[in-house]
């Protein structure tokens, strides 16, 4: 049988890390086995779902290069097909009709709850009698067995066995047509022929449930794998403050797709010590037996680290495409300023995110005034003979890295003072800054002229 994964998010946000790294584990699984990997979309809840957020869910499944093969499909698009079942079912006698109001429901609630029982329906409806009250609109539960007990083999945790006696009869179709859930799920697996579902351990409780109703339409059960959630650093449920944010913000924030894939990948799973790893090799190595059976840890300063070996190596000319919209957020004008690829070259083995290559590159296109007491700090009275004596020979040497790293070691040797006590004025009369990749470096790229304009416009802040 051919394996056939899918992911089934709820549009009522945006795409996740946790909903991300589902997705991520069930096409890796279905590409291991040269299997399908299905896109669906559980809208049904009517209040919440938005095409917003539908949107985020494509486009966060786009940027990480998680191609499907088959949809998306929409559960909202298939409520004849649920509609059908659940006829089925009720011609089966192996679901019924339920008017119990809210009201009443309500109230069996709170009685159970002061008696100390679990609250749960209670099955009035299920073999009643009773001629059904006028005016009300009745949903359709299922006749969930009343004894024995459901056990299945979770790929991830083990055996797993619930009593039956601890399931009460779930809604299949709620009074205005809308499935549950748990039916639509159900429905949806068995008519994709899902043979493996790759999910949260969120949906442990639900797996019993959804094992009834496919043995009740007499359906081969698919292989179930609940992966743990991910914890935020602190050991807590993962919040917007530890990293649950959409996926799209980690691309707004100058995350790689590869880079974040591969940390997604690293989190609840492994393939001995390997840290860096490509999609292939992801594909090549993935197995539903090496996912851990405790919570992973979000660690923020990990993923910064995973981007950065991926920055390091990855194709100039792409990181600098990349870079252009931070750029232009920063009022920097590429034209006449040195090619942003070289820029780029030397500036992305510093940094951890492409914004932060923008961020360290802004200096190239257009310049900054260097703070008060960096001025106070290097433009100094001692300085000023050096800087000024450099700008001279500026103006005739060949402008290469190799002609200017001369000069400025010429100058120390002529002014007897090491090379900082040069290199650290001219990165604040050049960049405004302090930190900066070596300086030579820097001005060949920026060119004699505006090396030379830059100089001389600060030439009024040293003293005397």
């Amino acid at each position: 049988m051919k394996v056939r994964t899918r992911f089934a998010p709820s549009p009522t946000g945006y795409l996740h890390i946790g909903g991300a790294r589902t997705a991520l584990f069930s096409w890796a699984y279905a590409r291991k086995h040269g299997g399908e990997f299905i896109l669906r979309i559980e809208d049904t809840d009517l209040e919440r779902s938005t095409q917003q957020s539908i949107q985020a869910i494509l486009d966060g499944m786009e940027w990480l290069g998680l191609d499907y093969d088959e949809g998306p499909f929409y559960q909202m698009q298939r409520l004849a097909r649920y509609h059908e079942v659940a006829e089925q079912l009720l011609k089966n006698n192996q679901a019924y009709y339920c008017y119990a109001s809210k009201e009443e429901l309500e109230q069996m609630r709170e009685q159970q709850l002061a008696a100390g029982l679990k609250p749960r329906y209670d099955g009035r409806w299920r073999d009643s009698k009773k001629t059904p009250p006028a005016g009300v609109k009745p949903v359709i539960r299922f006749k969930n067995p009343l004894d024995g007990y459901v056990s299945f083999n979770d790929q991830i945790k083990g055996k797993i066995t619930v009593a039956n006696s601890e399931l009460d009869d779930l809604v299949l179709l709620r009074g205005d047509g809308v499935p549950t859930y748990n039916f639509s799920v159900v429905i949806d697996d068995l008519d994709m022929n899902i043979t493996h579902v790759i999910r949260g351990d969120d949906h442990v409780n639900n797996t019993p449930r959804q094992i009834n109703i496919l043995k009740a339409l007499g359906a081969t059960l698919p292989e179930y794998a609940h992966v743990p959630m991910i914890l935020g650093a602190n050991g807590e449920r993962l919040s917007k403050r530890h990293g649950a944010v959409s996926v799209m913000q980690y691309r707004d924030d100058g995350y790689l797709p590869e880079a974040l894939l591969n940390y997604l990948a690293r989190l609840g799973w492994s393939h001995g010590d390997e840290e860096i790893f490509s999609r292939e090799q992801l594909v090549e190595w993935f197995d539903l037996s090496a996912i851990s059976r405790s919570p992973a840890k979000f660690n923020p300063e990990k993923l910064h680290w995973i981007n950065q070996q991926y920055l390091k190596t990855a194709d100039n000319a792409r990181l600098a495409d990349l870079v252009v919209p931070f750029l232009a957020k920063d009022n920097c004008l590429l034209n006449g300023g040195p090619d942003l690829t070289q820029v780029v070259d030397l500036l992305k083995e510093r940094v951890n995110t492409i914004e932060e290559l923008a961020d360290a590159a802004v200096y190239f296109y257009r310049p900054l005034e260097p703070a008060e007491e960096l001025k106070a700090q290097h433009l100094t009275a001692d300085a000023k003979p050096i800087v000024t004596g450099l700008m001279e020979t500026f103006k005739q040497i060949e402008w290469t890295r190799e002609a200017i790293h001369q000069e400025i070691k010429n100058a120390a040797k002529a002014h007897d003072v090491k090379l900082p006590k040069i290199a650290m004025p001219l990165r604040v009369m050049v960049t405004g800054e302090v930190h900066t990749p070596s300086i030579d470096a820097v001005l060949a790229l920026l060119g004699r002229e505006e090396t030379l304009t830059r100089m001389n416009n600060q030439l009024g802040n040293f003293p005397g």
